[in-house]
């Protein structure tokens, strides 16, 4: 193989790919947030004990899961607009990585909330709590501490999932490399460094959770 590396026209811009990074970690912080606040509902939905909503609640969940990602992002971004709905460019991929988290979240809490003992929510309402109180205040909390480890899998996931937002020119790490790439014609290593950004990002973002988790686990 006659090839020389080259890590200069990377290292020149090496300061776009962090930004780029940046900015990924940012998108999937809110998405994750909104997507949390998202699936909590929906979760609560598909335990109703009404039909209309379990119904909505398995639809949605089944509609957006069943749905590539790149689809809901183009969705969004171009065919909302024909609509009359308008976001720009983050705004746009934030709500779609925010509906698109949701709908895996959904079963995660629905589960948590299925592992619970019952006797959590008749302690809350014998101490004088109304049922919603009893939800926010003693079954949510419980929960998420339960469903710690899969939530932070899923904001992994979601990190990385934040390079799609390339395909609609978000300036996140894929879309600086791409442009990198495109101007240097230096294609191996400026797709090496972003991966190995990404790696690293992820190991870090990983071994934080972990500290977080073994922090907040209930005592067995």
């Amino acid at each position: 193989m006659d090839y020389n590396f080259n890590f200069a026209a990377v290292w020149r811009d090496f300061d776009l790919l962090l930004s780029g990074l940046g900015l990924g970690l940012f998108l999937a912080v809110v998405s994750i947030a909104i997507g949390c606040v998202i699936g909590l509902l929906a979760a609560f939905g598909m335990l109703s004990k009404h039909r209309a909503i379990r119904w909505l609640s398995v639809s949605y969940v089944s509609a957006i899961r069943n749905t590539p990602i790149l689809i809901l992002i183009l969705f969004t971004f171009f065919a909302l607009p024909q609509l009359g709905i308008r976001f720009g460019k983050i705004e746009s991929f934030i709500v779609t990585l925010s509906i698109y988290s949701g709908a895996y979240l959904t079963e995660v809490f629905r589960a948590g909330l299925i592992a619970l003992p019952s006797g959590l929510r008749e302690a809350g309402l014998t101490i004088g709590l109304t049922e919603f109180r009893t939800k926010l205040f003693i079954t949510i909390p419980v929960m998420l501490r339960n469903v710690l480890p899969s939530l932070s899998n899923n904001f992994i996931s979601l990190f990385k999932d934040t390079s799609l937002a390339a395909a609609i020119a978000v300036p996140e790490l894929t879309f600086y490399a791409r442009k990198i790439n495109v101007e240097s014609f230096r294609v191996i290593e400026t797709w090496m460094i972003a991966s190995l950004l990404y790696v690293v990002a992820c190991y870090v973002i990983a071994a934080i959770l972990r500290k977080v988790e073994a922090r907040l686990a209930i005592p067995r």
